[in-house]
């Protein structure tokens, strides 16, 4: 790590999906000299191909086993599914040098990012807790993250040498994932009321007057738009966004309230990300009508 700058040289990925990529591109002349990423998805046949061309592509040196990847390595970033955040700090684990530091951006439950933390610094890493605040596209690396836990000085260092855009959330682990989760409760709880309202207003013929109520009850929305933006959300990324609902639930059961909102909010983004279908274009009917077809 070059001392003046916070920077590192040799920075690992595991997991190589959406948020890698757009961190990697987005750096430019903030770019580790070195960059390495290791996907399990790379072990399967039917997604190998997809991820070396990924590789190929962002100039990531895209390795076969995760202990290649993070061999000298300063800095990891971890970027999978919230459902293997824990399984993949605790492989690393023994496989990291004393003093790496692991960004966990994974969506995960406050308890889940304390677990992680507990096996990463038992074996002389320093965790830090990272919540991504938005969609990674169109700011790329510099999407506002918060991070939090006792290393989080050191990262907001080197974040910030990388030219991304870090805020301190607190010295606990779990504080930022917190934020992260209970935001969600509302947003992507947002999306699965909009497919369960719209769907049913559709399917029942009464659309155009569920939507007339509800501008007229909230008119600084623009149901129709909004609608239609929470159906591709859930068409594209659903699958992601269960798994991080399914987080949620137990960051709200953690909190002694149960969580069943969330619950059923994942549900609904597991159920319409299982369909496959394109959003294809921008209209609220017309997504409506294709899920609609495929239930």
């Amino acid at each position: 790590m070059t001392e003046r700058t916070n920077r590192p040289d040799r920075v690992a990925f595991v997991g190589f999906g959406e948020a890698g990529t757009a961190f990697v591109s987005g750096w430019g002349q903030a770019r580790p000299t070195s960059l390495r990423a290791y996907d399990a998805k790379t072990d399967m046949p039917e997604t190998r191909a997809a991820l070396v061309e990924r590789y190929g592509k962002h100039g990531v040196d895209g390795l076969d086993t995760l202990a290649a990847a993070l061999d000298g390595t300063e800095a990891v970033f971890c970027v999978v599914t919230a459902d293997q955040a824990f399984s993949a700090a605790a492989a690393a684990a023994p496989l990291i040098a004393p003093g790496t530091l692991w960004f966990d951006c994974n969506s995960c439950a406050p308890g889940t990012k304390r677990r992680s933390a507990a096996v990463i610094d038992a074996a002389g890493g320093r965790y830090v807790d990272v919540a991504v605040m938005s969609p990674v596209y169109p700011k790329r690396h510099q999407v506002p993250l918060l991070i939090a836990g006792p290393h989080a000085d050191a990262g907001e260092a080197v974040l910030s040498a990388l030219d991304m855009k870090p805020k301190r959330a607190g010295n606990e682990v779990g504080r930022a994932s917190s934020i992260k989760m209970l935001r969600s409760v509302m947003i992507k709880g947002m999306e699965a009321l909009t497919a369960e309202c719209f769907l049913a207003a559709r399917r029942a013929g009464v659309e155009e007057e569920v939507i007339g109520s509800l501008e007229a009850s909230d008119p600084d929305i623009k149901w129709r738009d909004r609608g239609a933006y929470n159906l591709e959300r859930m068409m594209v990324h659903g699958t992601r966004r269960a798994a991080e609902m399914q987080e949620v639930a137990i960051t709200v059961d953690e909190l002694g309230l149960g969580g069943g909102m969330s619950a059923a909010a994942a549900a609904w983004q597991a159920l319409i990300a299982d369909l496959g279908a394109e959003p294809g274009e921008a209209d609220l009917y017309a997504r409506t009508d294709t899920i609609l077809a495929r239930l």
